[in-house]
């Protein structure tokens, strides 16, 4: 067998596809992406088509080293998403020509059943307690929300309150009921970290994710140091050789890997293992598509450590398409009192309705964050 083509597809409300084709008709789907950059990567696929078409798609871990080293140029955001996506291809149709779900290529299930979460309030954190009503009536017990809005290095003791007073609602409303995650998503700076995580503290959040964006990662020990809440970190890290100088300093609790940023499936599954090492838990970020999210359940039913997965079911960004418009095979999805079952079909075990994705991918939206800024003017993170 051979690969003979590599096809991507924009899609909304802010995904790519990738199909790779082979000559005996077997077919991949892949889903390489960076959220506002999608023809970014889209071109980096089409560059790495160079090393794979013509080649054997059973060879995944040779092909994985020869895209990652040959260029001589290598990891960043954009080569390993392009990467990422491939790779969830190949082992798509590894499995497919083998009759067996990714999972048992890996070894077999480690659980019978995956707890999942959902995100609620938006990109500024409103309305969470409508939210989180709505999707209790779906099964959900589990949720993540944005902490903060803007917030500047050194901000005021309002927007400290403004935060705390919103998680103290949701405790009040719903006690233990439920469990949360809050996302600092990268806005706020290490002067500022330290005072919000103290005040957060009495409400007991699940996790704390990006307290600090991951270049400044050295501040990871020393924050968890000063707090009992677990802090997670992971979604702008693309390889086991950033998150090994994580795990070597400490300080982060749960690691979130993207399966289609951090080099796919075969990447995640070494990070994973690294984490165990370290008695760190796995919980990969997944605000994205079908495919993305069958290659994180791949992981996560093969590593003992996996706890929470991600899944975009929902999610604020899903405008022009939600996460289950583009399968087939949408009641291998069901979630069922906030837990998922492995995809039992051969391959990732997603099957895509390849002529909507088409059909689709004509109309296809270029999709970017909003840029915010500080009251001074000053560009904020969003």
């Amino acid at each position: 067998m051979r690969i003979t083509k590599l096809t991507t597809y924009r899609v909304p409300p802010r995904w790519m596809f990738l199909k790779i084709d082979t000559d005996e008709g077997v077919v991949g789907w892949g889903e390489p992406v960076i959220e506002g950059r999608a023809r970014t990567v889209e071109a980096a696929v089409h560059e790495l088509s160079e090393y794979v078409v013509g080649q054997d798609p059973s060879r995944i871990n040779d092909l994985w080293q020869l895209m990652y080293r040959a260029g001589f140029y290598r990891g960043g955001a954009i080569l390993m998403s392009a990467l990422a996506g491939i790779d969830q291809a190949l082992w798509d149709i590894k499995g497919k020509v083998l009759g067996q779900p990714v999972h048992e290529l890996l070894g077999g299930l480690v659980r019978d059943r995956m707890k999942v979460y959902s995100w609620v309030g938006g990109d500024r954190p409103a309305d969470v307690i409508n939210d989180i009503r709505r999707m209790r009536e779906g099964g959900f017990d589990t949720f993540k929300m944005n902490g903060t809005e803007e917030m500047a290095i050194v901000d005021s003791a309002r927007k400290v309150d403004e935060a705390v007073a919103r998680i103290a609602e949701i405790r009040e409303a719903f006690g233990h009921e439920i469990e949360f995650g809050i996302d600092f998503h990268g806005r706020v700076a290490a002067p500022m970290a330290k005072p919000l995580l103290k005040a957060l503290e009495p409400y007991r959040p699940l996790f704390v994710e990006e307290p600090v964006l991951a270049e400044q990662a050295e501040y990871y020990p020393r924050l968890a140091e000063q707090t009992t809440i677990p802090l997670a970190a992971g979604e702008r890290m693309y390889s086991r050789f950033e998150f090994k100088r994580v795990f070597a300093a400490g300080g982060i609790a749960i690691i979130q890997p993207d399966l289609s940023h951090a080099g796919g499936i075969t990447e995640c599954v070494k990070i994973a293992a690294m984490a165990e090492a370290h008695d760190v838990a796995l919980a990969p970020h997944c605000p994205l598509g079908p495919v993305a999210l069958a290659a994180c359940l791949a992981v996560d039913f093969v590593s003992h450590n996996a706890v929470l997965q991600e899944q975009s079911m929902g999610i604020h960004y899903n405008q022009g398409a939600e996460l289950l418009d583009f399968v087939t095979n949408r009641e291998d999805f069901h979630i069922e009192d906030g837990f998922i079952r492995p995809l039992l079909k051969p391959g990732l075990g997603v099957e895509i309705d390849e002529q909507r994705v088409i059909e689709a991918s004509r109309h296809a939206p270029d999709w970017r964050n909003p840029v915010w800024r500080h009251a001074d003017g000053s560009v904020a993170e969003w």
